[in-house]
């Protein structure tokens, strides 16, 4: 990784001259590919679902499996290269900030994160291909070869917030400087971050979305899920970035990639091609509208700023509460609004989408069935076990958050 620039370096003329020009900002085109890299896995994945959802059975090389491939390629390729140069070429500030791997070769830790990440996400291609052969179509997300593909994205994405955090915290480690070459550059890696995050929370609804779907929404499973998935990620995030709005910034990143591939996708003709056929679609069938992660984030963002000083475990507990009570207040209505109102049923909210194999007329797709449903009491309970797990999460997101904060290789 580029190392940070000294004060002497950043106040010469010559360099000031120059660096106003710089795109980059100085920042290693590694970041950009990465977070490049991570933005496709994402895309290309929710395209995916759209096209079982629309088509059906897809081939090694469709169209959402290329764009999966040119995201896992440009990790490992960028990232490959970082290790090579670093090696071979690095200075020996670029070798003390890196990490020694197998007793040779130099590396950032977040391309070693993208590298084995890429390298399963290629390897679950062969294995998906070889599975489908053998076992049929399965309609699940988390499918063995499904599941060694989205451990690869994970790695990929992750790998770019590392990278990212890397960079940034080298330069907040270095003599403060207040030039304004210095403050865009900070922007710069801040949104760098933002994206990168916000693309891995937007993978980590998709794993858990057959969990936390509109139909669940009202039952204490919903809440129970989400409490233990998104205060962990949340948590990591803000406090490991650091910043005003930084839970904000990332749940703003999900809710845009969320909503933007509901209207697009859905803008491009398909037809199923498996049957049985009970829906006959000629356009792509939208994914999911996105949680209302945002809301919660505002307080969360504000209280984690505003209370500096309480201690962590009692950080935890404030943060699983207003986590699980946020989210039911929002969640809740908002639920009977996607699965009951007929003005949720067009291009902008996609609640009328639905897939081909399912029947069209099945009694409960407009309203919730009565074995989601539960009594006040079962509910209570299961809201109770909902803040435990949120505290629990928080609780380790605080801890990982602190940790990513001191990543400096």
């Amino acid at each position: 990784m580029a190392s940070p620039l000294s004060p002497a370096i950043e106040k010469s003329s010559d360099y000031q001259r120059v660096s106003s020009t710089d795109f980059l900002l100085g920042i290693p085109p590694y970041l950009y590919a990465v977070v490049f890299s991570s933005f496709c896995v994402i895309v290309g994945l929710i395209w995916d679902i759209c096209w079982h959802l629309s088509i059906g059975r897809d081939g090694l090389f469709s169209p959402p499996h290329v764009i999966i491939y040119v995201g896992a390629i440009v990790s490992g390729l960028f990232s490959g290269y970082q290790v090579l140069y670093t090696t071979f070429k690095g200075s020996v500030v670029e070798k003390a900030q890196s990490v020694k791997v197998w007793g040779f070769f130099y590396s950032s830790l977040g391309a070693l994160f993208c590298i084995w990440g890429a390298l399963m996400m290629l390897t679950s291609a062969p294995f998906d291909d070889w599975w489908h052969g053998t076992y049929g179509l399965d309609v699940q997300i988390l499918s063995p070869p499904h599941t060694v593909l989205a451990l690869g994205i994970i790695g990929v994405q992750f790998g770019a917030i590392v990278s990212v955090l890397a960079v940034k915290n080298q330069m907040t480690g270095a003599q403060p400087t207040n030039t304004d070459f210095t403050k865009r550059r900070f922007r710069r890696l801040n949104m760098l971050f933002a994206l990168s995050a916000g693309f891995l929370v937007t993978m980590w609804f998709t794993l858990l979305s057959e969990e936390i779907g509109k139909w669940e929404m009202h039952n204490s499973s919903f809440y129970k899920v989400s409490a233990m998935a998104f205060p962990l990620v949340l948590l990591a995030f803000g406090r490991g970035a650091g910043g005003r709005w930084t839970i904000t910034s990332v749940t703003g990143v999900y809710t845009a990639v969320m909503c933007l591939t509901l209207w697009i996708i859905p803008l491009f003709p398909a037809e199923p091609k498996l049957g049985p056929i009970w829906n006959h679609i000629d356009h792509y069938q939208g994914f999911a509208f996105p949680l209302l992660l945002i809301v919660p984030a505002l307080a969360m963002d504000w209280i984690l700023n505003r209370y500096t000083y309480i201690n962590d475990w009692v950080m935890a507990a404030i943060m699983s509460v207003v986590f699980v009570v946020i989210t039911l207040i929002v969640q809740w209505p908002f639920g009977s609004f996607l699965q009951e109102s007929p003005y949720a049923r067009n291009w902008f909210f996609g609640s009328h989408y639905y897939y081909f194999g399912n029947d069209p007329d099945w009694e409960y797709r407009y309203k919730y069935a009565p074995w989601v449903l539960q009594n006040a009491t079962d509910f209570s309970i299961g809201i109770a076990y909902a803040l435990g797990f949120g505290y629990i999460s928080s609780r380790i997101g605080l801890a990982w958050g602190k940790w990513m904060r001191k990543i400096q290789r």
